[in-house]
Order: structure tokens, then C-alpha cells, then sequence
């Protein structure tokens, strides 16, 4: 089970339809003079008014996973003075960002104009934002790196880069440059804030606790506070745990767990490491936490449905309770687990729910034979759910649901690989990475839409079983 599956709730939310028929979820949303402003998991963000057509208000939400990459905390807003505001509204034309009104900026910038290097930093980060909202994250960082240069010594702009490399899990770069904005703004709360997601990402709790209860001295914060009790359960289950590490894991285990099965544990994880770094081209940059807990404390801690035997929120927490060895299940509880590390550090965690759970079951072992007669039955009857439906969160979802929603996910990934090799399955994951939609990035490597690959993989199903 990955992170996906954890930690939703049902939540009101609104949808920015733009002009050209591009659609934002949106926690809430404001209009505010020329602007229309929204809070989503990436923050608070801002549109002009111009390329909005209309707001639909009220829609149910699945809410948002709230691991260590995700957890709910936003970014700090920069508002332009009164004499940048041209430099903000001009960013973005005809629903896009205007890269000759960015050159002309930068233009100016050279040329030594009063005032000029600060607009230039307003103009790069208001295209940042723009393209942070509809999922850019590459341009995103570059152009807000580039508002950096015009004005180093900003730490908001700091903090904005620094919050960008957390949301791609990227710990050890945002606390260089929160480090640097902690000397420009030693008392800003955002500075421990984000410091605190950082250590937290890093399994470093004391620290990401001492950060966060240093925020909610310098301001009351209720993103901190949910963060920070968060982390204090997790700090005082493991205060007296035992730990081991190696190339790429920080083990913890409480003393009821043999030492003997967390050094197997570690061993059995590197051979994972290495196999699925291999299948999927890809080296995760942070260490991985693992947490081997006792049943009871597995569930106090993590407050998982019944049927999830182990999850994965940002560390790999495991219930061991009872074994003194690694059994063949367990080892393929880890590899699913890590492969769940490995596509959401890939993938800056945009992969949806079905292709996490179906690639995670792919590596580790799983076919769809047993299954393959109960999904055409479904599937012929009209009664599949759509990919569409299994993206968000499966929290809600029933035990025979969610044992229906694991073997479609995994039956759709076996047609690809099958199909595609794993290079197929990397290009996608690469273009989630780069900001594309799920099914944008089907279409792409695949010429397929979902209901195109639902249909192929039924006659997949029907061919191979």
C-alpha cells in the first residue's frame, strides 16, 4: 500500500475553468481585483482574471495524501509593490507565460535601470507560479531560480525555491537555501516551517520537531501544528528504537523485533534497491526510512485500513510482530513498498493512485492470471471502474473494492510492460515527472487514452489467460 492510500479526507472543493478549457482543482478560491486567487497542494497561487471564464463552487474532493512529500503545507506568498505590478500582470498572455515579455525584462534588468533587477525577480516569479499551478514543476524551478539571480538576497524567493525542491523530495537542496534565508530572515516562521518538512522527508525527526515547534513560536500555524503533531507521534513510538543503516535505508526497529531480521531486512532492501533502480533507470537521492513496528503499533501510528498489510508515506513502515526471520511474503512486501519510493521520488509524486499500486504489485511478482476471468466479467458487463476513477485516493474504498481496484491497476501495468518493455513504463513515468496528465502521457508514449487501454488490456486479459 503507498501513500496514496493514506491520510485522505473528503474535502469541499472549487474549479477554476479557464478560456481555453483547461480545468484547476482548487481547495478554495477568491477573486481579488484582476486576480483570481486559489490555494491547491502546491500553495497559494494566482491567475489573472482575463483567462478565467468561470469558477463551479462546491465540488467533493478526495483530499490529498500527507507524506513526507506531501504533507499539507503551503508556500509563502510574495506580493509585488505597487510599482511591479505590470511586471507581474504581463507574465502571462493568451494562457501562457510570455517569454518576450521575460526577455525584455531581463533586457532592462542589463541594462542597469533603477528598479529593473526587482522586476525582473516579480516577472520570473510570477511565471513560476503560473506554471506551478498547472503542474509544471520543471519551469517552475527554473524560473523561479532565475527571479533568484536579479534578487539573491530575497528570502522570500529563497523560501519559494526551497519549497519547490521539497515538493520533489529534494530535502538536502531545500535546506541549502533555507539555510541562506534564514540568515536574510532569522525570525520568519516560514524559515523553520519548511525546515521542518525538510528533516522530516530526511527521517530526521527530532530536528523536523524542534524546527516545527520553533515555527509555532514565531506564529500560530495550523499546517504546522497538524505537522508537528504528526511527527511527535512518530518520534515518541520510536524514542527508544533500535537503529541500523546501510547504502540506502535508515532502519528502526522497537526491541521486540529480532536484530538478527532487521539486518536480513536491510540486505534483502539493497537487493530490491538495485534491481529496481536498474528497471526503472532511476536512483532515489535521499536515503529511505524504514520502521519495523509491532501490530499494535502499526496501527495506533499509522491509522491504515484493515487491509493494508504495510505503507508507505515517505518511510516503508512495516508490521513484523512475531517473525524472527525474512519470509518470502515479507520480501515482497518490501519491494512493493520500495518501489513506492522510487515512483513517487521519480515522478515528484505525481503518479496516480492505479499506477503506483499496479507497477508497485508488477516488481513484486504479481500476474494477473487468477484474477484475469473476474475482471473481463466485470469489464464486459459495463461494471469497471474507469482509471479515472481509481487516480485519487483509495481510502474510502471497501475491502472487495479496493481487492477489485489492486488487480485492474495491476492487470493495466502487465499490458503495458508486456506491450511497451519497462522503457515504455519509464517514458511515462518521465513525462508525469515533467508535469504531463496521466493520460496525456499515455497518449504520448502509448497513442492511447484510458478508455483505449482499458480495452487493451481486457484483450490482453482474454489472449494471454
Amino acid at each position: 500500500m503507498g501513500l496514496s492510500l493514506l491520510l485522505a479526507k473528503e474535502t469541499r472543493a472549487d474549479t477554476i475553468v479557464l478560456k481555453n478549457g483547461r480545468r484547476i482543482a482548487a481547495l478554495s478560491v477568491s477573486v481579488e481585483g484582476d486576480k483570481v486567487r486559489y490555494l491547491t497542494s502546491a500553495g497559494e497561487l494566482a491567475l489573472p482574471k482575463s483567462i478565467v471564464d468561470h469558477i463551479e463552487t462546491g465540488q467533493i474532493s478526495s483530499g490529498s495524501p500527507a507524506g513526507a512529500a506531501n504533507l499539507a503545507i503551503t508556500p509563502p506568498g510574495i506580493e509585488p509593490t505597487a510599482a511591479n505590478v505590470a511586471a507581474e500582470s504581463g507574465v502571462v498572455r493568451d494562457g501562457a507565460v510570455d517569454r518576450e515579455f521575460l526577455a525584455a525584462m531581463a533586457s532592462e534588468a542589463r541594462s542597469g535601470a533603477p528598479g529593473a533587477n526587482e522586476k525582473a525577480a516579480v516577472a520570473h516569479h510570477a511565471a513560476a507560479q503560473f506554471e506551478l499551478s498547472h503542474g509544471d514543476m520543471e519551469r517552475a524551478l527554473a524560473d523561479e531560480r532565475t527571479a533568484l539571480t536579479y534578487a539573491p538576497e530575497n528570502p522570500l524567493l529563497l523560501l519559494n525555491v526551497a519549497y519547490m525542491h521539497l515538493r520533489r523530495s529534494e530535502f538536502k537542496q531545500a535546506l541549502d537555501y533555507l539555510e541562506r534565508a534564514r540568515r536574510f530572515a532569522p525570525e520568519s516562521p516560514d524559515v523553520p516551517k519548511l525546515a521542518g518538512w525538510a528533516y522530516y522527508g530526511m527521517n530526521r525527526l527530532n530536528q523536523a520537531v524542534s524546527e516545527w515547534q520553533r515555527a509555532l513560536e514565531l506564529r500560530p500555524d495550523a499546517e504546522v501544528q497538524a505537522a508537528l503533531e504528526k511527527a511527535q507521534r512518530d518520534k515518541q513510538e520510536e524514542e527508544n528504537y533500535r537503529e541500523n543503516e546501510s547504502s540506502h535505508f535508515t532502519l528502526r526497529y522497537s526491541g521486540e523485533s529480532e536484530p538478527g531480521l532487521a539486518r536480513e531486512m536491510l540486505r534483502t532492501l539493497e537487493a530490491h534497491f538495485s534491481a529496481i533502480e536498474s528497471e526503472l533507470n532511476y536512483t532515489p537521492p535521499e536515503p529511505i526510512g524504514v520502521i519495523l513496528y509491532t501490530r499494535q503499533a502499526f496501527a495506533d501510528i499509522t491509522r491504515a485500513p484493515g487491509w493494508a498489510g504495510a505503507l508507505n508515506d515517505g518511510r516503508i513502515r512495516v508490521p513484523v510482530q512475531g517473525l524472527t526471520q525474512l519470509t518470502p511474503e515479507l520480501s515482497r512486501v518490501l519491494k512493493h513498498e520500495l518501489t513506492h519510493s522510487f515512483v513517487r521520488q521519480k515522478t515528484r509524486a505525481k503518479a496516480p493512485t492505479w499506477l503506483q499500486e499496479g507497477l508497485a504489485q508488477w516488481m513484486e511478482g504479481k500476474r494477473s492470471g487468477v484474477n484475469a476471468q473476474v475482471l473481463l466479467q466485470v469489464y464486459d458487463a459495463k461494471q469497471a471502474m474507469s482509471l479515472g476513477d481509481l487516480e485519487a485516493p483509495w481510502l474510502r474504498f471497501s475491502n472487495d473494492v479496493a481487492g477489485y481496484a489492486y488487480a485492474w491497476a495491476l492487470a493495466n501495468i502487465e499490458y503495458i510492460v508486456q506491450t511497451e518493455g519497462m522503457t515504455g513504463m519509464e517514458r511515462i513515468l518521465d513525462r508525469l515527472a515533467a508535469g504531463s496528465t496521466t493520460e496525456a502521457a499515455l497518449r504520448e508514449v502509448l497513442h492511447s487514452d484510458y478508455a483505449d487501454l482499458m480495452e487493451s488490456t481486457a484483450q490482453y486479459l482474454r489472449k494471454t489467460y
